[in-house]
């Protein structure tokens, strides 16, 4: 038998290493740091080499005879591998340089839904050196215009499938040579299976170096609009840098395998699909499994179909899978919401309600929640695998936070005026402590702003807008998220709310993430969307929440509308509570599966502007009771105060 110190030695320095990592998260943080290593090493090493855009990254995998016949990039059905799709990128980026002059650095506008075609595109015009913007499938009219004229582009390729979207009014105005203020027209490119045949038939030229020339980090590699859901989408400027750091991150976050298969069916003119699921993929040299566009029904079957083994989620999806059916084996019984080879769930925007639910119904281990923005240069992340970290969206130790605590903080907001509260002797913003939601910001370099952020293209104000200067020392700079989150002391984040999301009621600052939690958490309500109406005579917003119900009526049951009255009372503050429900059968959201409430806050509870469609309630007493045109005259004669 050994000698006793031989046995306890050991044993000890195990516990203490257990409870070191248990107390300071030193393993997660290990994990975190090691990720950002890399991506600097990573970037250093292509900047210095001028192999900073991604064309030169799938080269190498076509050229290596490792990973050149490895499935790259599998869409309805047929599989690329990286040669494949290398040659095929070649083809077309000819077609756009002999058939429009696409020059270098010039901007092309890519309005496509999902599919290979968007991939052969965007690397086809890298593989000459110019830009995409990516332009939402989903929009028309004056938002599609918008887009497309601060774009720059001369040319506008469209998804056949969107046709509809551009009228012949547009057509028109894209061909008047006035229309992009006076350098010239737009030419349209309707992608048909007749344009796609003779980009096969092009010889697949490889363009020297120097047009892809880009030697620093910082240089703009695309356009990615932002959502716009508070006026017109605005493009953000993304670095080659952001590729390469979302990417890198990514990889390391979720140990991705080389024989890992990523599904997506997250649009991917947003950046979370395109930097977060197709660059991590490319830069890792595994596999991306498209989907066209984010179905409920065949979710769980598509990415079954792509054996896929990481999916991806935006917004609300997750909620929407769990309101489908629970999908069975007709032959076999068996569960086919868990017949799949998921090993985790990444993305963002998954609420806490249903972070649980999610993981037992479809048998997901970990979940990977982040924090991030289209236009921003940082983020935060939250992989988790057991209740310590459900529901939040980022996480650190003490390790990190030593590390990282310098480059971010979280301030006072001035609710009312939507911009960080200033001390009114010193004219600094305040931290606020642990535990309390305060705007979160980003440090910059004051005499070096675009080493981190690029901005908007060609849009100053709307940069300068999200600069905040003077924060907690004389010169400094930040940005400004726009975001509140609260950061505890075990290192967790929580998202709170996004500034003129949270409205003053009561002298009071009401999250409108809280109250849509709580109401999520109440078993007759599908989806909540919270927002804050102005009343006639009174100061202020009240709380209002646009529900669907699981029933899928809009004339709720009494007993349910009891339930809701109690439930709210119970779980939340006075001040806090919703003051008016509006049912509705379908909330309203964008292609990325985000709840925009700018129109709701607008029609208000005015039975004149709400869809007669939808039914209204109001909370009197403790009971919410339908709200008729008789009550919204009374309020406007100043006849009733809530």
């Amino acid at each position: 038998m050994p000698p006793l110190p031989a046995l306890t030695i050991p044993l000890a320095i195990s516990t203490l290493l257990a409870y070191l990592n248990a107390r300071w998260s030193v393993f997660y943080d290990y994990l975190l740091l090691s990720s950002l290593v890399k991506i600097v090493v990573r970037e250093k090493v292509a900047e210095r080499q001028d192999r900073l855009n991604l064309f030169y990254v799938l080269e190498k995998h076509a050229l290596s005879l490792k990973t050149a016949n490895r499935p790259f990039l599998v869409y309805d059905g047929r599989t690329w591998s990286y040669k494949e799709t290398y040659d095929t990128v070649l083809r077309y980026g000819q077609y756009f340089k002999q058939n429009f002059n696409i020059q270098p650095k010039e901007v092309v506008a890519l309005d496509f839904m999902n599919s290979a075609t968007f991939i052969f595109i965007w690397l086809g015009l890298s593989s000459i050196g110019a830009f995409p913007a990516f332009i939402n499938y989903n929009l028309c009219g004056k938002p599609l215009t918008h887009c497309l004229k601060v774009s720059t582009a001369r040319l506008l390729v469209v998804d056949e499938e969107v046709r509809n979207n551009v009228t012949q009014e547009q057509l028109a105005e894209f061909s008047s040579p006035a229309f992009r203020d006076g350098k010239g027209s737009v030419d349209v490119v309707f992608f048909t299976p007749e344009i796609e045949n003779r980009i096969l038939e092009m010889p697949a030229v490889r363009e020297d170096d120097s047009v892809r020339s880009s030697p620093r980090a910082r240089n703009m590699s695309m356009l990615i609009f932002t959502s716009g859901t508070t006026g017109y989408p605005k493009p953000a400027v993304i670095s080659l840098s952001k590729l390469w750091a979302g990417g890198s991150f990514i990889d390391g976050l979720l140990s991705l395998r080389t024989d890992d298969r990523i599904y997506t069916c997250m649009p991917l003119y947003h950046a979370t699909a395109s930097i977060l699921a197709f660059c991590t993929v490319l830069l890792k040299g595994c596999t991306i499994v498209i989907g066209r566009r984010f179905s409920a029904r065949n979710f769980w079957k598509d990415a079954r179909a792509g054996d896929a083994t990481i999916i991806q989620y935006v917004g609300e999806t997750m909620r929407y899978l769990l309101s489908a059916p629970k999908q069975i084996d007709p032959v076999t019984g068996q569960d086919l919401d868990k017949k799949h080879n998921i090993r985790l769930a990444y993305g963002n925007g998954m609420r806490p309600d249903i972070w649980n639910q999610v993981k037992e119904r479809f048998g997901l281990e970990t979940i990977v929640e982040f924090y991030t923005s289209t236009e921003g240069f940082s983020g935060h992340w939250n992989r988790s695998s057991n209740s310590f970290s459900a529901g939040a969206i980022g996480r650190n130790g003490r390790i990190s936070e030593l590390v990282l605590g310098r480059t971010l903080a979280l301030v006072e907001v001035d609710y009312e005026l939507e911009v960080p509260r200033r001390d009114p002797v010193t004219g600094y913003c305040r931290r606020v402590p642990k535990g309390e939601p305060g705007e979160l910001i980003y440090a910059l370099d004051p005499s070096d702003i675009s080493m981190k952020f690029q901005g908007y293209y060609n849009n100053s104000n709307a940069s300068n807008n999200k600069i905040l200067r003077d924060v907690f020392a004389k010169g400094d700079a930040w940005f400004r998220t726009g975001d509140t989150l609260r950061w505890d002391t075990e290192g967790r984040w929580y998202f709170s709310d996004r500034i003129g999301d949270t409205f003053r009621w009561k002298s009071e600052n009401v999250s409108t993430s809280e109250v849509a939690e709580t109401l999520g958490n109440h078993p007759a309500i599908s989806e909540a969307n919270v927002y804050g109406v102005s009343l006639p005579h009174h100061e202020g917003r009240a709380g209002c929440a646009a529900i669907v119900i699981e029933t899928g009526v809009v004339d709720v049951p009494a007993e349910i509308l009891e339930s809701l009255a109690m439930h709210v009372i119970a779980n939340l503050p006075r001040f806090a509570l919703p003051l008016f429900l509006r049912v509705t059968a379908e909330l309203e959201k964008t292609g990325n599966n985000k709840q925009p409430k700018h129109i709701l806050r607008e029609q208000s509870v005015d039975p004149a502007k709400v869809s007669p469609d939808d039914r209204v309630y109001w909370l009197q007493g403790n009971k919410y009771v339908p709200f008729t045109l008789q009550d919204w005259q009374k309020l406007s004669a100043a006849q009733v105060r809530l």
